[in-house]
């Protein structure tokens, strides 16, 4: 059974980083889900890729983890934030490329 170890991004609904600090290690699925015919709901037969999720503080330790426990990992580094650097002040730029404007 093969796992991922990777580090969440952050949320889309906050500029806070609360849970993207830590790693997590979860197991990819071994079968697609499928509706239920009963309820609708989604099911799958396995249930270490649905529910479990392991946090860790470091990736050293996801990894140590893994390793001890003999499980097949594939590790996801995170890519680089690109930040854009503005001031408010260059709204009103002179050399602006645009015209500021009501």
């Amino acid at each position: 059974m093969l796992a991922r170890i990777y580090r969440p991004s952050k949320t889309a609904m906050q500029s806070g980083r609360a849970k993207a600090a830590n790693w997590l290690l979860e197991f990819e699925p071994q079968s697609a889900r499928k509706p239920d015919p009963l309820m609708g709901w989604t099911v799958t037969s396995d249930t270490e890729s649905s529910q479990v999720k392991l946090s860790f503080d470091t990736k050293e330790e996801a990894v140590r983890y893994a390793e001890s426990h003999g499980i097949a990992f594939q590790l996801i580094d995170p890519a680089p934030a690109k930040r854009i650097i503005k001031a408010y002040a260059d709204n009103f730029a002179f050399g602006r490329r645009t015209p500021w404007t009501h």
